[in-house]
């Protein structure tokens, strides 16, 4: 209680100083404190902290509110942050945090839930500027000029007709250079570049590398303007994507953060410790199977972990390059089976350089040729298996309907370890007469 009440009373100070700094405070307590610490400190504050948080650092604090307080915490927020908080708690949390709030807001929340997680209706927010057509330039660059005082984002101005569809963009240039009493129909970009509230946020990464948009309009099926993805929400997204797979990866929590409880690490990593185990055995297994080889040439045992190591190294390396690819849709059905083949030449070219390597070094060292040929060609195997497994793993998940990252580094580490021991205590035994 008295840590919470030190912490408490920082913030507090922090809130009224550096309001920033008081944020990075909240967030390096375990996430219970910063929870209580919300739910202690009046509204205002509370909610100006969450609007400083990365909505899914957010959306874990709310999680652990009273519903009340989440809902009238949510609706003090921005509505950008508070869509995109609701978007990232689980869907019966946000659902029960919805129906508190007021009407109008609960319809518009509800309406972002109901798109797929991180596409582009998730993404989007309603803070652009649209004119119906029909106005004349002179109007829109008086109306612009008066939201310019109230800090209004003004990146693009979109035009719509009657019904709210989507028929043009304006240029800035083209409207300050154009007759005042022109209509803006005349000045408009028609060609406007836009998605559908379902288009997923791969397709959005592609876009925005492709044509370096500031925003891009989100329409419905009957081309009305929904809202705009800008390129900031998409940079954020991937950034918090990319961070979570790297924890998935290797086996932790999505979910899991540096100070967060030493139970929820435990019940986050400990299942798939377990499964680990498992897959560890499996290659222990292989050895055990050579057991009486190693006891007669104990020196073999030398020469297993360096394989082990190296096979593991070039399959987490393939896999960080596939799931990359696959996250930037660089790899499709049509391509799969060449990026699985160019991986597979790279692990054989590769396991010939560091084969080669370990063969001389394992002579010289040794002393024998014989076990300098046996460990430069299992080494050759394992690295093919690397960039096999690294390959078609992620695919295989993705393919499935699983999540490619969730620790595939685990199931590719014991296809190299069973593939090496195998292939190096298989090929001692074929030979043992010369060791």
């Amino acid at each position: 209680m008295k840590k919470i009440e030190a912490a408490l009373a920082m913030i507090r100070h922090l809130i009224r100083t550096e309001p920033a700094r008081a944020a990075e405070a909240l967030e390096t307590l375990e996430q219970a404190d910063s929870a209580r610490i919300l739910e202690l400190l009046p509204e205002a504050d509370s909610a100006a902290l969450l609007e400083r948080h990365p909505p899914q650092k957010a959306a874990h604090l709310l999680a652990r509110l009273p519903a009340q307080r989440s809902a009238s915490l949510a609706q003090a927020l921005s509505p950008r942050q508070a869509a995109a908080v609701l978007g990232r708690l689980p869907e019966k949390t946000a659902r029960r945090i919805i129906a508190l709030l007021p009407k109008e807001l609960a319809a518009a929340m509800g309406e972002t839930l109901s798109y797929p997680a991180q596409s582009a209706g998730r993404l989007m927010h309603g803070d652009f500027l649209s004119f119906r057509a029909g106005l004349r330039v002179e109007e829109v660059i008086h109306r612009l000029r008066q939201l310019a005082r109230g800090q209004v984002p003004l990146s693009y101005c979109y035009v719509v007709d009657g019904n709210s569809r989507l028929i043009g963009v304006l240029n800035m240039r083209d409207l300050l250079l154009a007759d005042g009493e022109a209509r803006i129909e005349s000045v408009m970009i028609t060609k406007v570049l836009h998605v559908s509230p379902f288009a997923d946020r791969e397709e959005l990464v592609t876009l925005f590398s492709k044509k370096h948009f500031l925003t891009m309009p989100v329409i419905d099926t009957d081309g009305r303007l929904l809202g705009v993805v800008p390129t900031s929400n998409i940079i954020e997204s991937t950034e918090e994507e990319a961070g979570e797979d790297i924890q998935i990866l290797f086996g932790a929590s999505a979910e899991e953060r540096a100070f967060s409880t030493v139970w929820f690490k435990i019940t986050r990593r400990l299942p798939w410790l377990t499964i680990n185990l498992f897959t560890v055995f499996l290659a222990g297994a292989v050895v055990a199977v050579f057991e009486d080889l190693i006891a007669r040439a104990a020196v073999l045992a030398v020469f297993l972990p360096i394989i082990a190591g190296q096979g593991g190294n070039a399959g987490t390396q393939t896999l960080a390059v596939v799931i990359r690819g696959m996250l930037m849709r660089e790899v499709s059905p049509q391509n799969a089976w060449r990026l699985v083949k160019t991986e597979v030449l790279a692990g054989l070219v590769n396991g010939f350089a560091t084969g080669a390597l370990t063969a001389l070094a394992a002579w010289l060292w040794k002393g024998s040729p014989f076990i300098g040929v046996i460990a430069g060609f299992a080494m050759v195997v394992t690295m093919v298996a690397a960039g096999l497994s690294g390959a078609l793993i992620p695919l295989t998940m993705k393919r499935f309907g699983y999540d490619p990252a969730h620790s595939s580094g685990i199931f590719v580490t014991t296809v190299t370890d069973v593939t090496g021991f195998f292939s190096f205590l298989g090929l001692a035994w074929l030979f043992r007469a010369w060791l």
